[in-house]
């Protein structure tokens, strides 16, 4: 519960735009940081940081797992048209992440324009790319309240997809994100347990939950016995 609500913290503070459009705006996310230092942490395992620069805010070792091996791993395993798919970024700032797993699908990539009137508020959207008679699979690094995946999924739907599906590394799901993905035309909104998710696929039959704490209790592992951990930025442990 206490990791949850840190989470939480950081990602409210990192994903608010006012933060870094003012002048002499603090940097929150080093406060953070700084917490968790004195709090007695000496070494900071996590995963998919929503912007990876964050590491640089500790003054101890940060390893920043990625979920990209185990999304993979569920796509192939669970989407039959996979080969037929696109993976959508819904917004710019995840290009990299579509196109690093589209590349190792060997499939195309598309991504959404979004502007934003303020926070959690979307004004517009536009599709970058050719969603028609395909499955496009959403990908990102967390949700919150969800409108934004969810005018994307209506976006893409109205651009001729077939089928449309989320995968969220960590799933916030405050305020009314679970009746929005109810009501929304997705085939499965798939999220990680990076945050406990039990509650939230009781809510909702389309939340389906990726395990990756095999994951980092390797990565626990190999840092007590000093091995390597870059294995784990491609693969999947066992």
């Amino acid at each position: 519960m206490y990791c949850n609500h840190i989470y939480r913290i950081i990602s409210q503070l990192c994903t608010n735009p006012i933060l870094f459009q003012q002048s002499r705006a603090p940097i929150s996310a080093k406060l953070v940081a700084n917490m968790l230092s004195v709090a007695g942490a000496d070494h900071i395992i996590t995963m998919d940081l929503h912007a990876s620069q964050i590491q640089g805010f500790f003054d101890i070792p940060v390893d920043n797992l990625y979920a990209e091996p185990a999304v993979l791993k569920w796509i192939k395993e669970n989407i039959a048209e996979w080969r037929n798919s696109i993976i959508v970024s819904p917004d710019a700032g995840g290009a990299k992440r579509v196109t690093s797993i589209a590349d190792r699908l060997n499939v195309e990539f598309a991504l959404i324009h979004k502007e934003r009137k303020k926070a959690n508020e979307v004004a517009s959207m536009v599709l970058v790319g050719d969603v028609k008679d395909r499955v496009a699979i959403l990908v990102d690094d967390m949700a919150d309240t969800c409108g934004t995946i969810c005018h994307a999924a209506e976006k893409l739907m109205e651009a001729g997809a077939t089928k449309v599906y989320a995968i969220l590394t960590h799933g916030i799901f405050s305020g009314p994100a679970i009746s929005r993905i109810n009501n929304a035309c997705f085939e499965a909104v798939v999220v990680t347990n990076t945050i406990p998710q039990d509650g939230h696929m009781k809510d909702c039959s389309k939340v389906q939950c990726i395990d990756v704490s095999m994951m980092f209790a390797e990565a626990v592992r190999r840092t007590h016995n000093g091995e390597s951990v870059s294995y784990l930025f491609s693969n999947v442990p066992y």
